[in-house]
């Protein structure tokens, strides 16, 4: 007997993915900004005292902490869109050079394929002053040279960064290798007929090509560093001192060591507040954008 479908079969196929969106996201995140509102300490509270329903977030604030969180947030931002510099320059070098494609692509994104807990402790131990870099560059007269980053409160997040950085690099080099690839063979032929620099090339014609390719890569990076933790916690464990802490490392911290579900909750809730801040714009404009060029197009 054949299969009737109707309109509403796609909806009906829909919906246990629906209703397990619904429970394990939206409910996730109703039931935190709940909690952020309760005086929750280990275990949950359901009662809200509405004189003090914004208690947890005034603490937030007021917290040395979380201040230092937001700083290195910054930081750590501003410094890994190094990245998506180093996968640029990586997708042109490779795009420019056909042989050997293949074995470079995987080199460099290899890094990828470790997480980012083995990523932190690999560079945890090469910045190691006992038996990593900085031992090695001792030991051939290289004596000037201090590279024990992790143990010094302002260098500390720079040495994070730079395990960002080698980690994503070859991620954001396949994004832009795939838009290199993308650009019609004719305007590189074009060019050269015109005698028009490699430089001038890619700085006024490739790049701006390749918009749409560096925000897909803003917002992957944006919403990373948001969540940035794992690495934190294998490379310093958010010391010296609070020196790396981020709001992922504080709001962790907060249940787990200060045993307050209610201020981690806060924590959380800001967080997604600074991820929607970050997210949205970039999105709606990649949304605009797109429509603007299919209405083009037609």
């Amino acid at each position: 007997m054949p299969i009737r479908w109707s309109r509403t079969s796609p909806q009906l196929a829909l919906t246990p993915a629906l209703l397990i969106t619904a429970v394990a996201f939206i409910g996730a995140i109703g039931w935190t900004v709940y909690m952020s509102l309760t005086r929750s300490r280990r275990f949950a509270e359901y009662e809200i005292d509405w004189s003090e329903w914004g208690r947890q977030y005034e603490r937030l604030f007021k917290d040395n902490g979380w201040q230092i969180s937001l700083q290195n947030l910054v930081i750590l931002g501003i410094g890994s869109t190094l990245a998506i510099a180093f996968g640029f320059v990586l997708a042109a070098l490779i795009d420019r050079e056909k042989r050997g494609e293949g074995f470079f692509r995987t080199v460099f994104l290899y890094p990828l394929a470790v997480s980012l807990i083995v990523t932190g402790v690999a560079w945890r131990w090469m910045f190691n002053p006992s038996f990593g870099v900085q031992k090695f560059l001792h030991s051939i007269g290289l004596t000037f040279i201090d590279f024990d980053w992790l143990s010094h409160a302002d260098t500390a997040m720079y040495g994070i960064i730079l395990a960002y950085i080698w980690q994503g690099s070859g991620f954001y080099m396949a994004l832009m290798l795939a838009g290199l690839k993308s650009i019609n063979s004719e305007i590189w032929s074009a060019a050269r007929l015109d005698g028009v620099s490699v430089w001038r090339l890619y700085v006024e014609i490739i790049i701006p090509m390749m918009k749409f390719t560096f925000l897909t890569c803003a917002i992957l990076l944006s919403l990373g560093v948001v969540k940035a933790y794992d690495v934190v916690v294998a490379m310093t464990n958010g010391g010296p001192g609070q020196a790396t802490w981020v709001p992922g490392y504080f709001t962790i911290n907060a249940y787990w060591a200060k045993s307050n579900l209610g201020y981690a909750s806060a924590a959380a809730v800001i967080m997604l507040l600074i991820t929607a801040a970050l997210f949205l714009p970039l999105a709606l404009l990649t949304v605009l954008r797109e429509r603007a060029r299919q209405a083009a197009a037609q």
